[in-house]
């Protein structure tokens, strides 16, 4: 079964025609499906207008918690072994869904759309180019549009994954870190007719925050203390170098411990080293007690093998 599931939020002029769209080309595919809206706390008659529409399931938030909390509930409700996600304002284009299906069935985890022709404003089109150049240094994974809302999903790779903040936009390159296979392809882009951008330079801002998670998450989940240990040998190097210096400026009669603040500095240096040291420690503590306690892995099984 392919389940789409639609983050919406104020998208009353959108969700009718959509779902009509989304009814068309999934009938055409002549597959089993569920069209999955989550109504994000919408204040105007969105959810009103889902009622009439069929088939369909839909979730509804009291308030507006946010599209990775809807994209967090859809995925734990989604029914299917195929996942599409895309937004709710016909910008993304649900004729290519039998790509992104297609594209999938090629043995991939997750693939993801580029918006190669965006209908935006050169300032979102300036900015989101920063934001993928970013993403790609930062998390290792290559793909040329990381917010493109259009795309595939196994359900099997969300084992274990719960999604906070902004982390939907980044997901691709969390599940890729735990050994998910990500593929690209070009999808259309629309320009927005009705309702308003949910767009600002806030949420860019919380999206950058969302990514240092994302990349402490890929690079250092299974071993934290690795991360503050090289933090805190760092401090520590640094420390006993200034204390080195004062040392040598004291012999050779140039400064005297009190007239320079390298003393005060060596020891702010090596606590801080030693603080950073225990609270990587705590955290190797911290993740042994979650995954234990929980039964959880860090990593995907893609399959297993018993030849007897």
């Amino acid at each position: 079964m392919i389940s789409v599931i639609v983050p919406l939020y104020n998208e009353e002029g959108t969700v009718g025609p959509l779902h009509e769209a989304l009814k068309k080309e999934l009938d055409a595919m002549r597959e089993p499906y569920e069209i999955l809206f989550i109504d994000d706390g919408s204040t105007d008659g969105t959810f009103e207008k889902m009622k009439g529409l069929k088939p369909l399931r839909a979730i509804r938030f009291p308030r507006n918690f946010g599209q990775t909390s809807a994209m967090d509930a859809g995925f734990g409700a989604a029914a299917g072994e195929l996942i599409v996600t895309m937004d709710g304002d016909l910008q993304n284009d649900p004729a290519d869904i039998p790509k992104l299906i297609s594209k999938i069935r090629e043995g991939h985890d997750i693939v993801s759309g580029w918006r190669a022709e965006r209908k935006d404003p050169m300032s979102r089109k300036v900015l989101s180019a920063f934001a993928n150049w970013l993403t790609r240094k930062m998390t290792g994974l290559a793909l040329r549009d990381h917010a493109c809302a259009m795309k595939a999903y196994r359900k099997e790779v969300f084992k274990d994954v719960h999604l906070y903040g902004e982390m939907h936009v980044f997901l691709p390159a969390y599940l890729h870190a735990r050994g998910a296979t990500v593929a690209e392809i070009e999808v259309r882009h629309h320009a927005r007719k009705a309702g308003d951008s949910k767009h600002s330079t806030l949420k860019a801002f919380k999206d950058i925050s969302d990514l240092v998670t994302v990349h402490f998450l890929s690079r250092h989940m299974n071993r934290p203390l690795l991360f503050f240990g090289g933090s805190s040998l760092l401090m520590v190097a640094l420390g006993f170098a200034s204390a080195l210096t004062a040392t040598i400026l004291k012999i050779f009669h140039i400064r005297n411990f009190g007239q320079t603040p390298l003393p005060i500095l060596s020891a702010f240096l090596v606590i801080i080293g030693f603080m950073l040291f225990m609270m990587g420690f705590l955290a190797e503590l911290i993740l042994r007690v979650y995954f234990e306690s929980q039964n959880k892995r860090p990593y995907i099984v893609r399959e297993t093998l018993e030849n007897k």
